[in-house]
């Protein structure tokens, strides 16, 4: 570190116990410019000398970073899009994504477990390259033909391409060495499983792209310290607000990125609370622009968000059973859309009844019977997320029957009674009688449709009718648990109301009225995603990994193809990049317990050692906090996990990496980099285990399937 430098770390010391400072100019610069530390909260503009290195410094060495940078801008934009058209089918969960940027061409409303903005910038993507929103995204392997599907790749693979160049500026910013930067961002140009994740049609490289601009943001905003309140300083702020907004309005994981800004933002906020020479006038403007920045901008654009995903998906369409029946009623094409009907229940209708548990489903009935062994071996009765001829019922009078009965337990929650279809031609027993009542009302209370809360009490045992959420086995179509539970306390899985009515004997009215305002509307879809979220179980033999496998990269996971004629592509990081990050995890731990108990002990460090305890403490320390939030969090997560939900989490570590390793990492990730590039750009031919494969003798783990 030259004498510049020097200067840069002086200028970033904290200020509170200091009522006059000096900043000098080393090497070249012989005079000292004197400013008391008042001047660090008026928002005064000054001119501060600048580090070597730093972009916007006019000095011939700035020059090094900028052309460092551009080098790994090429690089990383070589790599992301070099064959970005291969193969010209699906892969992996492009069904999924893909068909949904279709879904906001055609403004066709759909589910998603994740928030919007991914998918809405994949269809912008898409239409904006020329494509139509006409391909079907059926299944993996499908040919994509002559539809336009490489707009919308290219779209991640650009995002994707700024994440080396982001950590290139992170790292720098912390450790003021552009080695140190230049080697954070070789790990992430030259990881095959960073390429993989960028090149093809998904959520996560837009996700990674909004996470580390937040943290690059953050990182910027805190370098601004002595100039609070200029434009630089409200610039980088209101960026990293809109940055947080992005990551949260892509996938709920965002939350990890705002709480590690909020922790920073926590100890900024402290610091300045212990300088006396700041008024509490003043640490009140700086509370206020950071909630305003950090908390009010985020959340005006993340419901903005949702408001233009509301408007373009105005069309009904499949994710329409997930929602109520008046969220329904907006919905152009949805037979509750400016929709007439009778209002109040009544013998002989034929209706529709969705249970009130967000994504509870419509009770329906199938020919499909329960399996031997599984209660009655009579027809099956569950709750369906979508609309279906099988949803219909026909309200009847009770016939006389004093038949008895034998309860027998639900097929999943045991201490409910069995729900089936039963009789012939309409005709059944007993056990068929089932009372309506208004939750709330009064006995022989008119039903209202839509309005009314209703409960379904069976009259043999009086156990309410509920839909269990649950997920039914293979032979139950994997639809929603229905049964009778014995409590009769009133909850949403009790709880239903009367959707489609039909009954030419009375006469109708308008549903317009029903339609729920904005508010509600963003309610209903956040509890319907989290609840969606928490639902996604491993299905049986369906591949899934665990946490401890991603940072020893245990696993991949197949992108495409099986056999040997196949167009293969898999998902897996160089694995001496992976490994290597996991060393300096465990190597920063103990650098940062030894520089902790010098610290303590009084041990005087002068010059570089100060500058290097510093960047260990501050930038390695806020990193290694950023991959323990995106990674800890899983360990307690129910839903079922994937390898690449680490990815988050590792450019964080290869940022670390960066501040620990030095420059024989590059070489070898490189080396690695040739070695493993087949899976990341495909391959034919033989499987890795014949002498002849491309990937010959690289299968260095029995759990690395290609």
């Amino acid at each position: 570190m030259d004498g510049k430098q020097k200067e840069h770390y002086t200028q970033r010391q904290d200020t509170s116990a200091v009522r006059h400072r000096k900043t000098c100019k080393t090497n070249e610069g012989a005079e000292c410019l004197s400013q008391p530390s008042s001047e660090t909260s008026n928002g005064a503009n000054k001119r501060i000398p600048k580090r070597a290195g730093h972009l916007s410094s006019p000095s011939r060495d700035d020059h090094v970073p900028v052309y460092t940078l551009v080098l790994v801008l090429v690089l990383s934009v070589c790599t992301r899009f070099y064959k970005i058209t291969e193969p010209p089918h699906v892969c992996w969960d492009e069904t999924h994504f893909g068909k949904m940027g279709s879904y906001y061409i055609n403004r066709t409303f759909f589910f998603d477990v994740h928030p919007p903005l991914g998918k809405m910038l994949i269809g912008l993507a898409g239409y904006l390259t020329g494509y139509d929103g006409t391909f079907p995204f059926i299944k993996p392997g499908d040919k994509y033909e002559h539809h336009n599907y490489w707009g919308m790749r290219a779209f991640c693979a650009a995002l994707g391409s700024c994440l080396p160049p982001f950590a290139f500026l992170i790292v720098l910013e912390l450790s003021h060495s552009t080695p140190a930067a230049l080697i954070a961002a070789s790990l992430l140009i030259f990881d095959t499983g960073c390429i993989t994740l960028s090149q093809y049609i998904l959520l996560d490289p837009i996700l990674m792209f909004f996470i580390m601009g937040s943290v690059l943001c953050m990182v910027r905003f805190n370098t601004q310290r002595l100039r609070p309140f200029s434009f630089s300083w409200w610039f980088w702020l209101l960026l990293t607000g809109v940055c947080l907004s992005g990551s949260l309005g892509v996938k709920f994981v965002g939350l990890f990125v705002i709480l590690l800004v909020g922790i920073n933002t926590a100890f900024d906020l402290w610091r300045l609370l212990g300088d006396l020479s700041l008024s509490l006038l003043d640490f009140g403007k700086h509370l206020l622009a950071r909630v305003f920045g950090l908390i009010m901008l985020p959340l005006f654009l993340y419901t903005t968000i949702f408001a233009v995903h509301f408007i373009v998906l105005n069309r009904s369409g499949p994710g329409d059973g997930f929602f109520s029946s008046a969220f329904q009623s907006r919905l152009i094409g949805n037979n509750l859309h400016n929709a007439s009907m009778p209002e109040y229940l009544a013998y002989g209708s034929v209706i529709t009844v969705k249970n009130l548990r967000i994504a509870g489903g419509y009770l329906h009935s199938h020919w499909h019977l329960y399996p031997e062994g599984v209660g009655a071996h009579q027809q099956q009765v569950t709750a369906y997320l979508h609309k279906d001829y099988n949803n219909l019922w026909l309200v009847k009078r009770p016939d006389n029957s004093d038949e008895s009965i034998t309860p027998i337990p639900s097929p999943l929650t045991k201490k409910h009674l069995q729900v089936t279809g039963y009789g012939i031609n309409g005709s059944g027993d007993v056990n068929d009688l089932w009372q309506v009542e208004v939750c709330g009302g009064k006995k022989g209370d008119p039903v209202k449709v839509l309005r009314s809360k209703v409960r379904f009490l069976h009259r043999s045992t009086s156990c309410v009718l509920c839909s269990s959420g649950k997920t039914l086995p293979k032979w139950g179509w994997e639809q929603v648990e229905v049964t009778c539970s014995p409590y009769v306390k009133e909850t949403p899985n009790t709880q239903w109301n009367i959707e489609d009515h039909i009954n030419p004997k009375l006469p109708n009215i308008s549903l317009s009225v029903l339609k729920p305002t904005f508010l509600e509307v963003l309610w209903e879809s956040h509890i319907v995603m989290i609840r969606g979220n928490s639902g996604l179980k491993p299905k049986d033999n369906e591949m899934n990994s665990k946490p401890w496998h991603w940072p020893i990269n245990y696993q991949g996971l197949r992108f495409s193809g099986v056999n040997e004629t196949e167009y293969r592509v898999y998902l897996l990081g160089n694995p001496v990049i992976w490994w290597l990050n996991l060393l300096s995890l465990a190597l920063f731990v103990l650098m940062l317990t030894v520089a902790s108990l010098a610290k303590q002990r009084g041990v005087k460090m002068e010059g570089m050692r100060k500058v290097h305890c510093h960047t260990l403490m501050e930038g390695g320390g806020m990193l290694l906090l950023g991959w323990l939030l995106h990674y800890l969090p899983f360990y307690i997560m129910g839903r079922i996990l994937y390898y690449h939900h680490y990815f988050p989490a590792m450019l964080f570590s290869s940022m670390l990496t960066g501040t620990t390793a030095n420059q024989i990492t590059v070489g070898t990730a490189l080396v690695l980099f040739y070695l493993f590039h087949p899976l990341s750009y495909g391959m034919r031919g033989p499987l890795a285990q014949d002498p002849a494969s491309s990937m010959a003798g690289l299968r260095w783990m029995e759990s690395w399937e290609f």
